[in-house]
């Protein structure tokens, strides 16, 4: 078997490849513009094992590889950067270093998801940029509406407030600008409408996305985000490995017996991040157990602290409900103790 470690660039790659049968080793640069890449990994007699760090814009070369038949892995890079002691760092030395972490067994692989995985994932990613444009847009008319001495907030965007935006005496050039941010607006409420029914569809078709939308305050998109980001849940033996993974939880700098807590690490997957704080707020205003909670932490601690925390309460109770197959409300009783009252759904 030959086992080949890669160290990835968007150009070129440099590999260390070990023939376990005989023994041979060699290190290689391969360019990609030039098909050289693809000429190495088609012409290896038999099927490789490649192990390279977890990068972005190396789709391409991953289905190809697997399409050749060769297996790829995809590594941790902070543990595999933690893994080398030695201060000098170098594409060589990378490369080696992979292929020495294959060969040993102590690749930190990692999860990835499938074809059809990442490719729903690319639309919620641009159903995500064209709603932050339209955001955009509509902060660009408030602005010319509040210099106008025009102050309605959200009112603007109604029938009314939208007559009283059209009918701002502005001046040519900031008039011309309204025009324009009205037509692109208009673009993107059509645009986003219908990738909202698209999510919507995709989320109606995935039986665990149908399982999280129980949980009030969860819709279509914060539900298949979460089964799309965090795959099998069975690799996380608790629901604080989740917590972590999804960096809502606290840094932490202690020693000497002193504890040092400060913010949210804010690692893992930053748009499934944004979604659950979006959803915990209105999570806390439709499940009364998580609003009490809510609540009392706002006694104590900054609202901000407060919303973390429920979206933090969230994504561990979506995480036990795809790890024992329950809905809401009967995953109550999973994820907390006895001394903890049922939550009973009202209808409505």
């Amino acid at each position: 078997m030959i086992v080949i470690g890669c160290d990835y660039h968007p150009s070129w790659q440099q590999i260390c490849w070990l023939d376990t049968a005989t023994g041979e080793t060699e290190e290689k640069k391969l360019e990609h513009a030039s098909g050289e890449a693809e000429r190495f990994y088609r012409q290896l007699g038999s099927p490789a094992l490649i192990g390279m760090e977890s990068t972005g814009n190396c789709q391409w070369f991953v289905e190809m590889a697997t399409t050749l038949g060769h297996d790829v892995w995809i590594g941790d890079a902070a543990k595999i950067r933690a893994s080398d002691v030695r201060q000098q760092k170098h594409d060589k030395r990378d490369a080696r270093l992979l292929l020495q972490l294959l060969a040993e067994r102590r690749f930190p692989q990692i999860w990835t998801p499938s074809s059809e995985q990442k490719d729903l994932r690319q639309l919620l990613i641009h159903r995500h940029k064209l709603v932050r444009v339209r955001t955009q847009m509509k902060n660009a008319l408030q602005h010319l509406a509040m210099n106008q001495g025009v102050l309605k907030k959200r009112k603007l965007w109604s029938a009314a407030g939208q007559k009283a935006l059209c009918e701002l005496p502005l001046r040519p050039w900031a008039s011309w600008r309204r025009e324009d941010l009205l037509k692109v607006m208009s673009v993107l409420e059509e645009k986003i409408s219908v990738l909202d029914q698209a999510a919507a569809e995709a989320a109606a078709k995935d039986e665990k996305a149908r399982l999280l939308m129980t949980q009030p305050g969860v819709g279509p998109i914060t539900s298949l985000a979460f089964v799309l980001t965090m795959g099998d849940v069975r690799r996380f033996p608790r629901g604080k490995q989740v917590a972590s993974y999804l960096g809502l939880i606290p840094r932490e700098y202690s020693s000497g017996g002193h504890r040092r807590y400060g913010s949210i690490s804010k690692q893992g997957n930053t748009f499934l991040r944004m979604l659950l704080v979006e959803a915990a707020q209105c999570a806390v205003r439709c499940d009364p157990q998580m609003r009490s909670e809510y609540l009392h932490r706002c006694h104590r601690k900054a609202k901000g602290v407060a919303k973390v925390a429920a979206a933090r309460k969230l994504a561990i109770r979506l995480y036990w409900m795809l790890r024992t197959n329950t809905g809401y409300p009967e995953v109550v009783r999973v994820e907390s103790s006895s001394r903890v009252p049922l939550v009973v759904r009202h209808s409505g």
